[in-house]
C-alpha cells in the first residue's frame, strides 16, 4: 500500500510540473525567484487577468507609502499612470535585470528633489547609503535608492547643534556651506549698518567647543548697547549712549546734531564744517586752540610773498572759509596793479600766468611778454625786428594772429596779390619736425615760393627773374614783348596763337611748354611744297 501511494504522489508531482511548465512563459528573475510555482501565481496575477498593480504594491510597501504621500519618482507625472509591468517585465529568466536604471543620465528632478550646486557633482552612492536611511527595513538592504528624506540634516551633521533650526537652506546655498549666501542680517534682531557691514563675522560670532565639537555662536549674543562689544575710550565722561555723538560709519564721524560747535568761541563755517575734528584737535578734544589768524592753523602757502603788504599776508583778504578758490582778488583789483589786463589776457585763468612749476607767484611775476611767452621765432627774427624780445612790436594783446608790421622794412614790399596773402602762406615751413614759422630763412626770390613751370628756360646765372614777364597782379605775361626776342613777330605771325609755335615738350619726365626754340628758319615750322 505504501508503495502505491508513493507511485501516485510521484505521478501527481510530475504532472503538476508539466502543467506549470506549460503555463509559465519563463523563469522569474532572482528578486522574485521565491514566487516560483503554481501556488504563488495569484500573488501577482489575477486569475485569467493581467498582473495587478495593487498586488505589486502589496509587496513593495515602501513604494506604496511614497505614492500615497505623492512623493518620489513613482509619483511623478511620467510614471503614476503606468502599470508596474510597463517598466518591470518578468519571466525572462533568472539573470534578467528587472530594474534598468541609467544613473548617469537620470533626471533627478523627477523624484521631486532637484539636484543643485554641489549635489550635481556628488556620486549617487555618497547620498544613497544606509547611514542616511532612517527606515530600519530599507536600512538593511545591500543598496537602494529609497529611504532618503529631503531635509539637509538627514545627510549632513548639524554644525549649529539645534540652535538655529533645521531649515539649512534659509542661510546656506547648494554650492558651499561657506559663505552663508542666503542669510540676510537685516532680518535678524541686529541690523548691520556702517562699519558693521565690513566687520568679519568671527569678531562678533566667536568660535568655541561645545559638546566636544567645534561650535560658532550665532544666538544669545548681547548687543543691548555699544559697550557690549566696544571699549569706552572716554571712560564714562560722556555717558553710556555712544550714539549721541557717534554712528556706525566711523568713531571719527561725530554726530553734529548732538555736538554744536557753533556754541563755542569758534563757529564752524564753510569748509571748516567738513574738517575732521582730529585735524585741529590733534590730542585733546577739549583743549583750547589758538585761532585768531588763519596762519594759526594754515601754513603760508605763498611763502611770505605778501608779508610786506599792508595786510601782513592775512589770508582773508583774498580767501574765504568757503574755499581757497575762487579768490576774492577780482578783475577790478587786478586793474589797479602794475599790469592791467587787456585783450586776450582778460579771458585767461589766473593759473596761466601765476602758476609755474606747480608754484604760485604773484609779486615776483614779471610784466614783460617774455616772462610768460616763449620767443618761438628765435634766430628767425633779427634784433631790429624784436628789440628786447618785445612781442608788442608786431603783436597785440587781442590775439597772436593780429599782426601790425610794415613789411617794406624788410626790403620786400608786398605788391599786387602778395598784399592779399596771409602771413602763413609764405612764412610757415613744413619739415620733419612739423610746421615752423620762418622769417630770416625765407627765400626772397620768386622760386623760393613759386614753382618754375618753365623748367629753367628763362634762368640767368641760376636765377629766374619772373618780373621780366609777369606782374604781382596775376600770372599773365603782361610785361612780355615778343619784339624784344630774337624773333620779331610781323605779318601773319602776329596773328598766330602762342601754342601754334610753342608746343609741349618733355624733360626728365616733366611736361612743359617749349619757349626757347632751337631754330627760327622757315623750314623748321613750315613744310615746303
Amino acid at each position: 500500500m505504501i508503495n502505491i501511494i508513493r507511485i501516485i504522489f510521484l505521478i501527481l508531482l510530475i504532472s503538476s510540473f508539466e502543467i506549470y511548465s506549460q503555463i509559465s512563459p519563463g523563469d522569474l528573475s532572482k528578486a522574485h525567484a521565491k514566487l516560483e510555482g503554481l501556488s504563488n501565481c495569484t500573488n501577482c496575477h489575477q486569475l485569467g487577468e493581467k498582473v495587478e498593480k495593487s498586488k505589486c504594491l502589496n509587496c513593495h510597501v515602501e513604494l506604496k507609502n511614497l505614492i500615497n504621500k505623492g512623493r518620489g519618482y513613482h509619483s511623478s507625472n511620467e510614471i503614476k499612470n503606468k502599470e508596474c509591468w510597463d517598466c518591470h517585465s518578468e519571466h525572462h529568466g533568472r539573470n534578467f535585470k528587472i530594474i534598468r536604471f541609467d544613473k548617469n543620465n537620470y533626471d533627478h528632478i523627477k523624484t521631486g528633489y532637484e539636484l543643485k550646486g554641489k549635489h550635481k557633482e556628488t556620486d549617487c552612492e555618497k547620498c544613497h547609503t544606509s547611514k542616511n536611511i532612517s527606515d530600519s527595513k530599507l536600512k538593511k538592504r545591500k543598496f537602494t535608492f529609497l529611504g532618503l528624506e529631503q531635509n539637509c540634516l538627514s545627510c549632513h551633521v548639524d554644525y549649529h547643534q539645534k540652535t538655529l533650526g533645521s531649515d539649512c537652506s534659509s542661510c546656506h546655498g547648494f554650492n558651499s556651506f561657506k559663505p552663508a549666501v542666503n542669510f540676510d542680517h537685516t532680518k535678524s534682531k541686529f541690523n548691520l549698518t556702517g562699519k558693521h557691514k565690513d566687520t568679519e563675522c568671527i569678531k562678533c560670532h566667536t568660535k568655541e567647543k561645545k559638546n566636544g565639537k567645534d561650535f560658532q555662536t550665532f544666538k544669545g549674543i548681547n548687543f543691548s548697547s555699544c559697550l557690549s562689544c566696544h571699549k569706552d575710550v572716554h571712560n564714562g565722561k560722556f555717558g553710556n549712549d555712544c550714539t549721541k555723538c557717534h554712528n556706525t560709519n566711523s568713531f571719527h564721524d561725530i554726530n553734529k546734531s548732538s555736538f554744536d560747535h557753533n556754541k563755542t568761541i569758534f563757529p564752524l563755517l564753510g569748509k571748516h564744517i567738513q574738517v575732521e575734528c582730529s585735524t585741529c584737535h590733534k590730542t585733546n578734544l577739549t583743549a583750547k586752540l589758538k585761532h585768531q589768524n588763519c596762519s594759526d592753523c594754515h601754513s603760508d602757502y605763498h611763502k611770505t610773498e605778501f608779508a610786506n603788504h599792508k595786510n601782513k599776508g592775512e589770508c582773508s583778504v583774498c580767501h574765504t572759509v568757503e574755499g581757497f578758490t575762487p579768490s576774492l582778488f577780482t578783475l577790478e583789483e587786478h586793474q589797479k596793479t602794475k599790469f592791467p589786463l587787456t585783450g586776450k589776457h582778460l579771458a585767461l585763468p589766473c593759473s596761466n600766468c601765476h602758476l609755474k612749476n606747480e608754484i604760485w607767484t604773484f609779486d615776483k611775476q614779471g610784466n614783460n611778454c617774455i616772462d610768460c611767452h616763449e620767443n618761438i621765432h628765435k634766430t628767425e627774427l633779427k634784433e631790429k625786428y624784436l628789440i628786447n624780445n618785445n612781442c608788442a612790436l608786431c603783436h597785440g594783446v587781442e590775439g597772436w594772429n593780429i599782426v601790425t608790421f610794415e613789411h617794406k622794412l624788410t626790403g620786400f614790399a608786398l605788391l599786387g596779390k602778395h598784399a592779399a596773402k596771409n602771413c602763413i602762406d609764405c612764412h610757415v615751413k613744413q619739415d620733419y619736425d612739423g610746421k615752423k614759422i620762418v622769417f630770416e630763412s625765407v627765400d626772397k626770390k620768386c622760386e623760393g615760393c613759386h614753382k618754375d613751370i618753365h623748367i629753367g628756360q628763362f634762368s640767368e646765372n641760376g636765377v629766374t627773374v619772373c618780373e621780366k614777364c609777369h606782374t604781382f597782379d596775376n600770372w599773365k605775361p603782361e610785361k612780355f614783348n615778343h619784339d624784344k626776342t630774337r624773333f620779331n613777330l610781323s605779318g601773319a605771325h602776329s596773328k598766330l596763337e602762342c601754342n601754334s609755335c610753342h608746343k609741349p615738350a618733355e624733360k626728365n619726365g616733366i611736361i612743359f611748354i617749349n619757349y626757347k626754340l632751337a631754330d627760327f628758319k622757315c623750314a623748321f615750322c613750315h613744310t615746303s611744297y
